[in-house]
């Protein structure tokens, strides 16, 4: 007879850890898709901000040493990415590649200046950063650097958007984060609820609750783990044929961002799986045997 209800309880309780698992994983896959979604935005504007351009012009009387010590001393700084030193023959070759050539008829002389070009990271791009730089290359390269220019409006603009967009992000990562942990609890408890009245038959033959409870946890953790990946699976594949059909995706790929996202599915599917069935196990140890009908 014992067989008999074991059997019937193996079987009833088999297809709830398919659906749990199911349902946990498709929660995930939605997790793992809005994050990839929003990384992708936040690192869209990054390289959009570090694709700004910073021109550092220089006089016409300047020697080539001090011309040198100038782009020394600009590639030198810890925030900026790359700086190159542009002659005018390679200003005007610049020129001539993004605009039209037409000029020639008009102007024998190259009236383009020399500069040095360089771009900054992306948490500097903003007019406080720059003013810095402006100011102290103003006061220790006089005579070197004739104008310090940056597009200020652009800068102005992604400077103020940025933030509003950054703390969006944050308040819908919470958001998100809070829907996902009711929708998998409330998986993992519906899963449980199906596995009450074993857990409840162990209490009363004297079972001890770590007893109980031991082979139930390590079950969550094994379907957490097998739901995280899953998800992780699905991602990767949805990833890979949203960059087939466009293709530019590819540009914003990055280790650290994967990274963060599949660290993120597995600690929350086998976490929450963990904390939730541990939770529903004690739930019902501590009902009342009528209470569970």
């Amino acid at each position: 007879m014992s067989q008999f209800g074991k059997s019937a309880s193996s079987k009833r309780s088999k297809p709830s850890y398919v659906y749990a698992i199911i349902g946990v994983a498709l929660v995930l896959f939605l997790f793992g898709i809005v994050g990839w979604l929003f990384l992708n935005l936040k690192k869209s504007g990054e390289m959009f901000r570090e694709n700004i351009q910073v021109h550092a012009w220089i006089t016409p009387s300047a020697a080539k040493k001090q011309v040198d010590s100038l782009q020394k001393y600009i590639a030198s700084v810890p925030y900026v990415k790359t700086a190159e030193y542009v002659t005018r023959e390679k200003a005007i070759q610049k020129w001539n590649t993004e605009n039209d050539s037409s000029w020639k008829k008009f102007i024998n002389n190259n009236p383009l200046p020399e500069s040095i070009d360089f771009y900054v990271k992306a948490d500097y791009m903003d007019k406080d950063s720059l003013s810095i730089l402006s100011n102290y290359l103003e006061a220790n390269f006089t005579g070197i650097m004739s104008e310090f220019q940056y597009p200020k409006e652009t800068v102005g603009y992604v400077s103020s958007y940025t933030k509003y967009i950054a703390a969006g992000i944050l308040a819908f990562a919470i958001f998100l984060s809070i829907i996902v942990i009711i929708s998998i609890d409330n998986t993992i408890r519906l899963a449980m609820y199906s596995n009450r009245f074993l857990i409840k038959t162990m209490q009363m033959v004297g079972a001890t609750r770590g007893f109980i409870a031991k082979p139930l946890d390590i079950r969550a953790l094994i379907n957490g783990l097998i739901a995280a990946i899953i998800a992780i699976v699905a991602v990767f594949g949805f990833i890979l044929l949203v960059e087939n059909f466009i293709p530019w995706l590819r540009l914003l790929r990055d280790t650290g961002n994967m990274i963060l996202i599949v660290t993120g599915i597995l600690f929350l599917g086998i976490t929450i799986s963990l904390i939730s069935t541990h939770r529903s196990v004690l739930k019902y140890l501590q009902m009342k045997l009528d209470d569970l009908y």
